[in-house]
């Protein structure tokens, strides 16, 4: 994992919102009119939620039709174990270091989305 990658993980699970998402995923994937209405959130905002923990790895979604033939988007948890320590960092820069020793200079530029690191 390169520190973008952790960065964008930590952006992820740093939002209550989200953390609530994933909450809501534990007990099984689920549709996101569901989702939003469990959440007492609009539609938008969640799929902004999503969205960023999609990014991270850590929810998947994807598109099914419904017997009545209504598109349905469902999410569900990913398997992640998150453990930020120490090694967790220094794993991170270490292999921004080998990517830039290998010519891949946008390892080590950070995340594409400055904003991607608040929220």
């Amino acid at each position: 994992m390169t520190s973008e990658e952790l960065l964008a993980v930590l952006a992820a699970v740093g939002h209550a919102q989200r953390l609530r998402v994933i909450v809501e995923l534990s007990e099984g994937r689920m549709y996101v009119s569901e989702l939003a209405r469990r959440l007492k959130i609009s539609r938008p905002l969640l799929y902004m939620h999503l969205e960023r923990l999609e990014k991270a790895g850590i929810v998947v979604g994807s598109l099914e039709l419904s017997e009545d033939g209504k598109a349905l988007k469902y999410f569900e948890l990913a398997p992640f174990d998150l453990q930020l320590n120490v090694d967790t960092i220094l794993a991170a820069v270490l292999a921004d270091e080998r990517a830039a020793e290998a010519g891949d200079e946008g390892a080590v530029a950070g995340p594409a989305d400055p904003s991607a690191a608040e929220s």
